[in-house]
């Protein structure tokens, strides 16, 4: 493919801060804060508590949000784990009772324990220099005086319509005003979350109070005071759900008392000089570094940018690892990471690849383990229900909404890279006194013993949010992602090969022709998959599509800018210069800096 001169927006260069990301408002809120002398953590909290308001469809308050962190003065890199537990008493016999045999998409039975404001409170208490009523005034704000309703909050909000007014009335109270769905551009408020904001930071303002005080009297207002009490109430009162039948949740205040928001070290890979950081595999992000250990034994840029040979390369090797995903990834499950990374096994798992699309799910035995996969039943033969669980992309492209995606950089060397997601006004109704309502990642366990993922108290279920981190030569190179479920490591990978090995700029990238593989079960209630299918954008070469499908792809073509929401933000080490991007898909994303 030859490589496009013409950009969807600028490459952004400056010295003094860069944001990008899934919504233009909470970009400018980021860079208002960078403008105001605050820092990349500073900026990135205003930015996330924003995305919670102006993206309602996307993320909020109950969902949860893992972030990476370069710590310039530290000189490393630090995860903060912003994915709340499963509760208590989620037990496999306690839903397998109840006549499941999947935990429902939507509802109250998926409910964790709220990750997303102790992730943000620790980003702010730990390298931000704002107090907390500084960096959620903006949130406020806009969600007392109203933001401006997207095409897809619109769309979001008309799929679910009938639902929200059978089954969640105080839902449709907050997101059907007047009971018609809002006109896109028109004016949506959310009064109940700014007035939950404005009591946290009423309990924890005290004129004597240390900053890092606040914060933590906010946090606990919020995980043991009035905030853990109304989730309680919330959660026992039955709603119908994707199982069509009425659940009360599972989820205790005790449990929300219970949970701190730990900080941990990343998993990393090392490819052609670059450092690559992710979660651990507690979330997906380790099965990019699986694919770059698998890549790393094929010439990439030999075969061509989004040729034929590339894409079946890269394809085949992902479904290796994402196959490896479904046998070895989970919460203190024991997983061998350091050998699923390991050449040997590289380039054992190599051998698979042929000159054909595999169908089958092969995951590995690292270190001759045996693997063991979910029982695969009729749920695997299901077209994908985008009606249900997190609501990406369906298998034709079709965006619904999903997560969101910030980058920040500051002028001081501070890179974060966050992927705040769950809570969706579709898939959990609205706890009416607080304004928000919770997530739904329980549905990524299993309801069978003795899986990676296999439903179990105080774990965290095997998130897809996956934020990025490059270094190199040891200093913070890029920070990256993109919102996409299962996708975000398949789309966030083929943007960091085009710019690796084809010297794509990082606005280039974005903009690239994207695709993605729906091969492996999905992470997502009904957890269907699609063997063998290969879902592109139309804007790819139509001899390569040809091609594809001679070797057994099962093609399914989506319009021209439709895959992936990709945002970058980093620095160049020859110029000095920061740099950062933004996706044109999906209409709302945008990068600022200078």
């Amino acid at each position: 493919m030859q490589i496009p001169q013409f950009t969807t927006r600028p490459d952004l260069r400056g010295d003094f801060g860069m944001v990008a990301s899934t919504h233009w408002l909470g970009t400018a809120v980021g860079m208002s804060v960078l403008e105001r002398g605050g820092n990349a953590a500073d900026a990135a909290v205003a930015t996330g508590f924003v995305l919670q308001v102006v993206e309602p469809h996307l993320n909020g308050p109950g969902g949860e949000v893992p972030i990476l962190l370069w710590d310039p003065a530290e000189q490393r890199v630090r995860v903060i784990a912003g994915q709340g537990v499963t509760p208590a008493a989620a037990t496999i016999a306690r839903y397998r009772d109840e006549g499941l045999d999947l935990v429902p998409g939507t509802g109250l039975l998926a409910a964790t324990v709220p990750g997303a404001f102790g992730g943000w409170l620790r980003l702010l208490a730990d390298w931000g220099t704002w107090r907390l009523a500084d960096v959620l005034a903006p949130a406020i704000h806009y969600a007392e005086q109203g933001f401006p309703v997207l095409p897809a909050i619109r769309s979001t909000i008309e799929t679910v319509a009938r639902m929200l007014s059978e089954d969640w009335p105080d839902s449709a109270a907050a997101w059907l005003p007047g009971g018609t769905v809002p006109a896109v551009g028109s004016r949506l408020r959310n009064p109940a979350l700014a007035a939950t904001w404005r009591r946290l930071l009423d309990e924890c303002q005290d004129p004597g109070a240390s900053r890092e005080a606040e914060i933590e009297a906010a946090r606990r207002a919020f995980y043991t005071g009035f905030v853990a009490e109304a989730i309680e109430r919330h959660v026992r009162r039955p709603v119908r759900d994707a199982s069509g039948e009425q659940h009360a949740g599972v989820l205790t205040a005790a449990d929300l008392a219970s949970w701190r928001c730990p900080v941990e070290e990343p998993a990393t890979f090392d490819y052609h000089g670059y450092q690559v950081c992710k979660t651990g595999p507690w979330g997906q992000g380790p099965v990019f570094l699986q694919q770059l250990s698998l890549l790393a034994g094929y010439d990439l840029a030999e075969a061509g940018l989004l040729t034929a040979d590339y894409v079946h390369t890269v394809v085949e090797c992902g479904k290796l690892a994402f196959a490896d995903r479904e046998a070895w990834y989970g919460d203190d499950a024991g997983t061998p990471l350091a050998e699923l990374l390991a050449e040997g096994y590289a380039a054992e798992r190599r051998q698979l690849v042929g000159d054909t699309a595999s169908l089958e799910l092969r995951p590995g035995a690292p270190g001759g383990r045996r693997p063991r996969l979910p029982v695969r039943d009729e749920t695997f033969a299901q077209e994908p229900d985008t009606g249900s669980g997190e609501p990406t992309v369906d298998a034709h492209g079709e965006t619904r909404g999903d997560t969101c995606h910030l980058d920040v950089v500051d002028q001081w060397g501070m890179h974060i890279s966050a992927t705040p997601s769950g809570g969706w006004l579709q898939s959990s109704p609205m706890i009416a006194e607080l304004g928000f309502c919770l997530g739904t990642r329980t549905q990524m366990t299993w309801l069978q013993d003795g899986l990676p993922a296999s439903l179990r108290p105080g774990v965290r279920p095997r998130t897809t949010l996956s934020p990025s981190l490059a270094l190199r030569d040891g200093q913070p190179y890029l920070a990256f992602g993109t919102p996409g479920g299962d996708q975000q490591d398949q789309w966030s990978l083929l943007f960091f090969l085009a710019h690796v090995h084809f010297g794509l700029s990082l606005q280039q990238a974005v903009d690239a022709p994207m695709l993605h593989s729906t091969h492996f079960p999905s992470s997502f209630w009904p957890r269907a998959a699609s063997p063998g299918e290969l879902v592109v954008e139309s804007r790819l070469d139509p001899a390569v599509l040809a091609e594809l499908r001679r070797r057994g792809h099962r093609i399914q073509v989506s319009g021209d800018w439709t895959l992936g929401r990709l945002s970058a933000a980093g620095r160049d080490p020859q110029t000095g210069f920061l740099r950062a991007a933004a996706n044109p898909r999906g209409g709302a994303g945008y990068a600022a800096g200078r």
